[in-house]
């Protein structure tokens, strides 16, 4: 196990550093002078220019990705030239709030995504298994943004149950930053209001977010569980009086879980990428709308600061996944090594 999880790990080291040298690369062909657009319609050439060499721009692009590694190794992520903040600092104040909203809705997906595709599965061409096509053909169908405003003003304008959107009421206190993750920080302080008022705010977005991830986690777990329980195995564990619930979740449930993984890993990357018409719909403070800003301000390091962050995030979640396939199918341990 140790020798397949040096494996990944190299690899995840080497997609790394080709994430870097591409997004550095788009970041700065891409047609505009940063340097103007943060100087102001009103700023001189000479401005410009002092602005352009204080940044580093007018030196040679080799040289800039060089500084930028340089910087990187040491966790500098540099400036932003639009809020004039460390990027590092931006996305230490961002980033935690958009990965409470992704973690939970994953997780929620998960929860409720395998079990019911395992049901379907169990009980083919029932209540179950019909309930279960509309969820996922639903999730697929219907776009985010749209469920987002329809449960706004359903259950936030007309029945009141939970707030608009943002992410505390302003009379609530946030908790002193332990973690920067709210709903945990809240626990850990003992602040049980501000927990309670974080998770109303936080139910619609993650609804909103989750909903698409459970309809691709109950399909394809579905139907892995359905080609699974056609397997001789299955078959003869029946066979031999075995129960049913304990055939499904004992011996069917592991190898049906190996594309469910898979399932789950590119979910995670995805949600990361894509929060950004959950994040505006549900004014939720997030690196998506930090990261749209910054590109329309031609603000290239906080876009290459978002890019890596999710990037990384992304590969360590297929770590994960790896590592899981390594569990559930011993193979893939004695291949490895």
């Amino acid at each position: 196990m140790k020798t397949y999880f040096a494996a990944r790990l190299a690899l995840v080291g080497v997609m790394l550093f080709g994430l870097l040298c591409i997004t550095f690369a788009i970041t700065y062909l891409v047609p505009g002078d940063p340097a103007r657009l943060a100087a102001g319609p009103d700023a001189t050439d000479d401005m410009v220019r002092t602005l352009r060499a204080q940044y580093g721009l007018d030196r040679p692009l080799a040289v800039q990705f060089t500084t930028y590694v340089g910087g990187l190794l040491h966790g500098d992520l540099g400036r932003s030239l639009r809020s004039r903040n460390d990027v590092r600092d931006d996305l230490v104040r961002f980033f935690p709030n958009t990965f409470e909203l992704v973690t939970l809705s994953l997780l929620l997906a998960v929860v409720l995504g395998v079990p019911l595709g395992m049901l379907a599965a169990a009980h083919r061409d029932t209540w179950i298994d019909h309930l279960a096509r509309v969820v996922s053909v639903s999730g697929v169908a219907v776009p985010a943004f749209w469920l987002g405003l329809m449960l706004q003003l359903l259950i936030a304008l007309d029945l009141g149950w939970l707030p608009l959107g943002g992410r505390l009421n302003l009379t609530t206190p946030p908790p002193a930053p332990i973690t920067h993750v709210l709903l945990l920080d809240a626990l850990l302080r003992g602040q049980w209001a501000t927990f309670a008022d974080a998770f109303r705010h936080a139910v619609l977005p993650v609804v909103t977010l989750c909903f698409p991830a459970l309809a691709s986690i109950l399909r394809v777990n579905r139907a892995e569980m359905i080609e699974t329980l056609r397997q001789d195995y299955v078959v003869s564990a029946r066979a031999q009086g075995i129960s049913n619930f304990r055939v499904v979740t004992k011996y069917a449930l592991r190898n049906a879980m190996i594309p469910t993984l898979t399932m789950i890993g590119l979910r995670y990357g995805w949600m990361l990428g894509g929060t950004l018409l959950v994040e505006s719909v549900f004014d939720w403070p997030g690196i998506g709308l930090y990261a749209v800003n910054s590109a329309l301000s031609s603000d290239f390091l906080p876009v290459m600061g978002v890019t890596l962050l999710i990037g990384v995030n992304f590969m360590l979640a297929n770590l994960l996944v790896d590592l899981g396939y390594a569990w559930l199918d011993p193979r893939l341990r004695r291949t490895a090594s």
